[in-house]
């Protein structure tokens, strides 16, 4: 168990189930960390975490949202880039992707703490038991639930604003990508709208 799934099942909120495999989605407000498969990644690939390879064909229309990242546990999405992209889709498409950097970031910190924090409140607990790491059979020895809640709750409260502005942070760039988005399927149904229009008068 990691933190950010404690935050989540304290929030009733749920991760996604992981798949062995990328598979196409189509509309995703919610921004995941990866690069588009058609434009470079301009050096950022220096990650804690190790992202798949795997990438859309040529042909797809849609974005690909693969299985979640061994440190932060979010899924990597590539991005399609649509031909003729506008400056208005490729705001969108930029600030989903520097959203998808930003949350995979805080993330992977905050998992790798969590893990350390409970790594060590673990040997700590022994020791004062008296007991090692491992028991007779070479197997690594665990505290029970009431222990390890004192630990969870000790990590959360010590984590309450972090958790908090980055609720805060997280609200703010989706509600501007939601925004965005809207401004892109307005557009886009406008054009059609003009064309259909434009079609209907020439005949």
């Amino acid at each position: 168990m990691n933190v950010k799934t404690i935050v989540c099942q304290l929030w009733r909120s749920s991760l996604h189930q992981s798949q062995p495999c990328l598979r196409p989605i189509r509309n995703l407000c919610a921004s995941r960390r990866t690069y588009s498969a058609h434009e470079p990644n301009n050096g950022r690939n220096h990650r804690t975490g190790k992202r798949s390879s795997s990438a859309p064909v040529a042909s797809s229309k849609h974005d690909w949202i693969g299985p979640p990242d061994r440190l932060s546990n979010l899924r990597p999405i590539i991005y399609h880039i649509p031909e003729n992209e506008s400056t208005l889709e490729r705001r969108l498409r930029h600030l989903r992707q520097e959203t998808e950097d930003w949350n995979h970031q805080f993330w992977s910190n905050q998992n790798i703490t969590f893990s350390k924090e409970k790594d060590e409140f673990i040997h700590t607990c022994l020791k004062s038991k008296g007991l090692s790491r491992r028991d007779e059979n070479g197997r690594k020895r665990t505290l029970s639930t009431e222990d390890m809640a004192i630990f969870y709750k000790d990590f959360l409260d010590k984590n309450c604003t972090k958790h908090s502005n980055y609720n805060k942070e997280w609200y703010k760039r989706n509600f501007t990508i939601t925004l965005l988005m809207g401004r892109v399927v307005l557009i886009r149904t406008w054009q059609r709208l003009k064309r259909r229009l434009s079609g209907t008068s020439l005949t």
